[in-house]
């Protein structure tokens, strides 16, 4: 019994640490075309996109934008 509650307490640890950060990185195909043509029609404007969709912050779009997008020049 003990280990089971040891196991439960383990998934609960780790599912509040860095998975949750990448969960919310973690982008639907509707979201990433919509940012895709937000950015083309009014470009780094991360608030006005963020706008679009609910749930997300203007910080985490663009976070997601430069992982994804950015060139190394």
């Amino acid at each position: 019994m003990a280990d089971l509650d040891r196991s439960s307490e383990d998934v609960s640890v780790d599912s509040k640490g860095g998975n949750n950060q990448n969960s919310k990185m973690d982008f639907s195909e509707d979201e990433e075309k919509l940012i895709a043509r937000m950015y083309n029609l009014v470009g780094q404007r991360w608030s006005l996109i963020a706008g679009r969709i609910p749930g997300r912050t203007a910080k985490e779009i663009e976070k997601y934008w430069t992982s994804r997008y950015s060139t190394s020049e």
